[in-house]
């Protein structure tokens, strides 16, 4: 592009083809926010579908398809929507993206790792990179420009994109992986980290569907926000990145020391917490979720005697977490939802006020959708499956496919269907529903409405072939276990 401001109009319509144009207008597109616009219209219906479609010069935009919110404290009967994250473009083709896009769906959520900072094949998948990033890893404004460049390239997330509404937050790699506000995971100074993360910040904000109260400055960027789904929900979008203490003890996988337990210890930092919290005690919404990041529930590793915690995860700032769920005990707060990414599976759990106690009491669930591609094609069974849920009973549910997840929500339940494929390395994959799980506001917990079954047509004719492909799976692990650890390359 130029270096100099270009016009582009805009128009809103209520039809596809544009005969019935409500609103439009001309922003200029400047070079100091490459090119891009982000156009809020006010004077909207509430709860109406509406096209829109940019022109600039002689081009003219492809057609998206939005929805305006319900209006607050409305009565809402229902809602459907999607959740996605992580989509290391190495890694694989966004084929999920192509069949979310045939969903009917009222909005997309995005929790995280968009896109991947690493260079071309330093982030090698189990199962093979089967396209390239452009250039070394990124650290400049334009590096990371490009990248955000080359990954909405792919024709399926465009589709995505163009078919729904979506709230975005970020996760690690947006920046750099496992950083923790201005500390970086290796190799930079906090003084050359804070520039880069300022880069990487600009340049999300430039290509993400973000209002104008997001725009960076002093190196900040406010992104996390709520909304109400009229009566039916109140939505709080977390950032557990840019206010978090580092990790403790090192980061990785650890047991617990004074470092992790601190009770001082932040990820959200005091104005955030105190943000949420406020909402959480006045809201009137039949649900309230977090659209966030990393894993919430407890998830245990290790063994009995010397049991492990993930450190970037809630895991490792215990007493963050355990501060929200006395809050939420005190307050009877029985519907709340946590909406995950980041661990390239997907889990389904009950949340409790005391992971260690079977008969805590259940206050809410957490869905952690799979990944897009990160991890390359999946499996149903993982190595660590079987002991995963035996050391976590709140955790119904594991599953090694790519995909990401559905939820249709009623006043009275939470649905979320796990959306699967059967492999990434390569284009064409049909999509199933591995499993669907719903919650309901009666401290039961979480309850599957589908038998599992193994997805795209693997059918195990009896128990020697069940016990066939989990030592198969459990091999295949330890394979992948010992590459990983060879190329030091985490989540």
């Amino acid at each position: 592009m130029p270096d100099h401001i270009v016009p582009v109009n805009w128009e809103l319509a209520t039809d596809a083809n544009f005969r019935n144009v409500i609103k439009r207008g001309t922003e200029h597109a400047s070079p100091s926010l490459a090119h891009s616009v982000h156009v809020e219209v006010s004077g909207l219906k509430s709860n109406t579908i509406y096209y829109y479609r940019f022109k600039s010069g002689n081009e003219i935009s492809p057609v998206g398809k939005t929805k305006t919110l319900p209006a607050a404290g409305s009565s809402v009967a229902s809602m459907t929507f999607a959740f996605a994250s992580c989509q290391q473009y190495e890694h694989g083709y966004f084929t999920a993206y192509k069949h979310m896009a045939n969903e009917e769906l009222d909005l997309v959520f995005h929790l995280g790792d968009y896109i991947y900072e690493y260079g071309t094949n330093e982030y090698l998948s189990p199962t093979g990179n089967v396209r390239a990033h452009k250039g070394d890893e990124i650290i400049t404004i334009e590096d990371y420009r490009n990248r955000h460049a080359q990954y909405r390239s792919d024709e399926h997330l465009q589709a995505a994109h163009a078919a729904f509404p979506w709230v975005v937050t970020w996760d690690d790699h947006e920046v750099e992986n496992n950083y923790a506000n201005v500390i970086p995971e290796k190799g930079q100074s906090v003084e050359e980290f804070i520039k880069r993360r300022a880069a990487a910040y600009q340049a999300y904000y430039e290509h993400m569907p973000l209002r104008r109260s997001s725009l960076p400055h002093d190196g900040g960027m406010q992104l996390y926000r709520d909304f109400t789904y009229g009566d039916l929900a109140n939505f709080y979008v977390l950032d557990t990145r840019q206010y978090r203490d580092d990790q403790a003890n090192g980061d990785g996988s650890k047991a617990h020391t004074a470092e992790s337990l601190d009770p001082n210890r932040t990820l959200l930092g005091a104005e955030q917490q105190k943000w949420l919290l406020d909402n959480l005690g006045n809201s009137k919404s039949q649900w309230n979720v977090l659209a966030q990041q990393i894993f919430f529930a407890q998830r245990k590793s290790g063994s009995s005697t010397a049991p492990k915690f993930s450190m970037d995860s809630w895991d490792g700032y215990p007493a963050a977490r355990q501060h929200i769920t006395d809050f939420v005990a005190s307050k009877d707060i029985n519907n709340m939802i946590v909406l995950t990414g980041d661990v390239h599976a997907s889990w389904a759990s009950n949340l409790t006020t005391d992971y260690n106690n079977p008969e805590a009491a259940i206050f809410g669930a957490e869905f952690v959708g799979t990944s897009i591609t990160s991890g390359g094609d999946g499996s149903d069974w993982r190595a660590d499956t079987a002991k995963s849920l035996a050391d976590n009973p709140h955790i119904k549910f594991f599953n090694n496919y790519r995909g990401y997840v559905r939820c249709q929500v009623t006043p009275q339940q939470w649905r979320a269907d796990y959306r699967v494929v059967p492999f990434v390395t390569k284009p064409g994959a049909d999509i199933s529903t591995r499993a669907s799980f719903i919650f309901e506001k009666d401290q039961k917990g979480l309850k599957e409405i589908e038998a599992n079954t193994v997805p795209m047509g693997i059918q195990m004719s009896n128990e020697v072939e069940e016990d066939r492909h989990r030592a198969h799976a459990r091999a295949h692990e330890k394979q992948l276990e010992k590459k990983r650890k060879k190329e030091g390359v985490t989540n």
